[in-house]
């Protein structure tokens, strides 16, 4: 079948190209593995914001005093249903998304895509045409060697999302935006929760100002923080984390039940055909232009893949 517009990747950036390119007349189909959304919808931005909308009420409720509210009793985190309301919320705005492609005649293929050749998308051994592909496959977690990623005892932020049972103590490596909302909201429900940054601020891509009001709010919460601090090794020990780092005191050994990897994201270029094509890629980015044209006619980036 051909198209006028394919996007590979149904994330913010792949699914509002693809809907507007619909109501510009335009022949549209989208390319997706996973769930509609992308990480943002599924694993990301809204399932995060449910999670601390639920630290918040929990947080109203043991200091309903200050409001004027009386509440009777023990007031304590319901761990798995405070996860599955936020899964809840993602799936619903995942199916949102089904909603707005289906009124707006947008084909919805499912599987890996990738180019294959002048015009062409492979999806799982199908090839489709298209006058222009868009790329928006996103990013994933980024893992480091020293670190691997086991899914439990050293976690990604997707696993951080839909843990079962609630850690007593978790160690964040990185305090960028997804591991500071990640650390925010464990301490909340009581979490003895340990920040390592290796800049010198926590949240080293904002304003010193924000990074600073930040701090002042983690240790409201009880949070320590680490900063200029190197991670040299995770190693699992009788179920716990044992965490080499090296700081201000020197090198230590931290240690707790579960350490979150929260140490950026990498950019999803890798087997989607930019090689065969020659689209030129520097530094893990795609090369776009000012209209988000990559050097090969037909083919746009935008999104995360981009710089």
């Amino acid at each position: 079948m051909k198209y006028d517009i394919i996007v590979i990747g149904s994330g913010p950036g792949g699914y509002v190209a693809a809907i507007r390119a619909s109501q510009l007349g335009k022949k549209v189909a989208i390319v997706e593995k996973a769930e509609l959304g992308g990480v943002c919808l599924n694993w990301g931005c809204i399932p995060t914001k449910a999670l601390l909308k639920s630290a918040q009420v929990f947080s109203y409720c043991k200091n309903a005093s200050h409001y004027g509210v009386a509440v009777e009793g023990e007031v304590k985190p319901d761990f798995e249903k405070i996860v599955a309301r936020s899964r809840t919320v993602a799936e619903t705005m995942s199916k949102g998304v089904a909603f707005l492609m289906k009124k707006n005649n947008i084909d919805i293929i499912t599987g890996f895509g990738r180019l294959a050749g002048e015009s062409k998308v492979d999806v799982e051994g199908t090839i489709y045409e298209a006058e222009n592909i868009i790329l928006a496959t996103g990013a994933r977690p980024r893992e480091m060697g020293f670190m691997p990623i086991d899914h439990r005892y050293v976690l990604s932020s997707k696993d951080a999302l839909a843990l079962e049972t609630l850690p007593a103590t978790m160690i964040v490596v990185g305090s960028g935006a997804i591991g500071s909302e990640l650390a925010f909201f464990y301490a909340s429900l009581g979490v003895k929760v340990t920040i390592v940054e290796y800049m010198p601020q926590i949240m080293p891509l904002e304003d010193e100002e924000v990074a600073k009001t930040i701090e002042r709010v983690f240790r409201r919460q009880r949070i320590a923080m680490m900063t200029s601090t190197t991670v040299k090794g995770v190693a699992v020990e009788e179920g716990r984390c044992h965490v080499t780092v090296e700081g201000k005191k020197g090198e230590e050994v931290l240690e707790a039940d579960v350490v979150l990897s929260a140490v950026g994201i990498k950019s999803n270029i890798e087997n989607i055909g930019l090689e065969e094509l020659g689209i030129r890629v520097e530094r893990d980015k795609v090369v776009v232009d000012e209209a988000y044209r990559t050097n090969v006619e037909g083919v746009y980036a935008i999104g995360d893949i981009i710089a």
